[in-house]
């Protein structure tokens, strides 16, 4: 284990943001986080603990007062782990960046949650190109305390493993799928339509739009209508996927997806904001200030 953590980033190159991969697990640097770090940490806790309830689900809402998170100042992870361990068996482990996709599958394939031990400076409050620990904690952990997601989490890992030894078009498939659930998902609950996606949780611009906004599609979750939908990485989404419980989730991971994937590459893929005859829509998107270059 690196016990010198080292910030890793996107660099900038002529083919846009290309992420510098770093493998290791290192420990949490806790007593070097500066007073401005946990100033940060205080302020999105703060402003998200105010606009979240009624938007996010009760889980998740449930997850972070179970860890305390605005106890103040950045948490200690040895300390999340404690709660976490004794209510799912899982563990979360600091990492300097963004991950390779077979060691970041291992991790969730046994129950390890990398979190970015870095956390964004005062100047990037509404917006960070890559996952800092504010979106990888806030954002991704509470619901690891919630059995059926914490399945869902593991479940993926090990199918992740699988897509990535079967090639790279069942590796986007499956890629597809983290972006719309874990990542961007709306679920649909006896109070209404509420947040559980880590990308919009951590994000005050886009936990407002992605239920309040008349511009997004919002379509009723289906496996292989997600698995086979780019998406959008440089702005707010363009179509939002429901699903209408976490079991339902789960459910969709038990089929062996080699036929799945194998359906999928003899199919186009679908545009970011296509709507087809054959979804279940909750909300048809008037498209207003959509981008227009191509998708992922």
């Amino acid at each position: 284990m690196n016990t010198t953590p080292r910030r890793v980033e996107h660099h900038q190159t002529d083919r846009g943001y290309v992420p510098v991969y770093a493998t290791g697990v290192v420990e949490q640097p806790w007593a070097d986080y500066t007073a401005t770090d946990h100033q940060v940490w205080d302020t999105l806790y703060a402003r998200q603990r105010d606009l979240l309830p009624g938007r996010a689900c009760q889980e998740f809402l449930d997850g972070v007062e179970r860890f305390g998170m605005g106890d103040g100042g950045i948490p200690k992870f040895a300390d999340l782990n404690k709660v976490l361990g004794a209510a799912t068996g899982w563990e979360l482990v600091a990492v300097e960046g963004l991950l390779p996709d077979e060691v970041f599958f291992d991790h969730l394939a046994n129950r390890r949650f990398p979190v970015s031990w870095w956390i964004r400076k005062p100047d990037q409050l509404d917006y960070l190109s890559e996952p800092d620990l504010f979106h990888d904690l806030f954002g991704h952990v509470p619901l690891l305390l919630n059995p059926v997601f914490a399945d869902y989490m593991q479940a993926y890992g090990r199918g992740g493993m699988k897509a990535f030894a079967i090639g790279p078009e069942a590796l986007m498939n499956l890629t597809r799928l983290y972006w719309y659930t874990v990542e961007f998902g709306l679920i649909n609950t006896s109070e209404g339509m509420r947040i559980y996606g880590a990308g919009i949780v951590s994000s005050k611009g886009e936990s407002i739009y992605s239920l309040d906004s008349a511009s997004p599609n919002r379509i009723g979750f289906g496996l292989e209508r997600v698995m086979s939908t780019r998406y959008r990485i440089d702005t707010f989404q363009q179509t939002y996927f429901v699903i209408d419980s976490f079991e339902q989730l789960f459910d969709a991971t038990r089929p062996d997806f080699t036929p799945i994937y194998a359906s999928l590459q003899a199919q186009a893929a679908h545009a970011a904001g296509d709507v087809l005859d054959s979804d279940r829509v909750f909300t048809r998107g008037n498209r207003e200030g959509w981008a227009t270059n191509a998708d992922t």
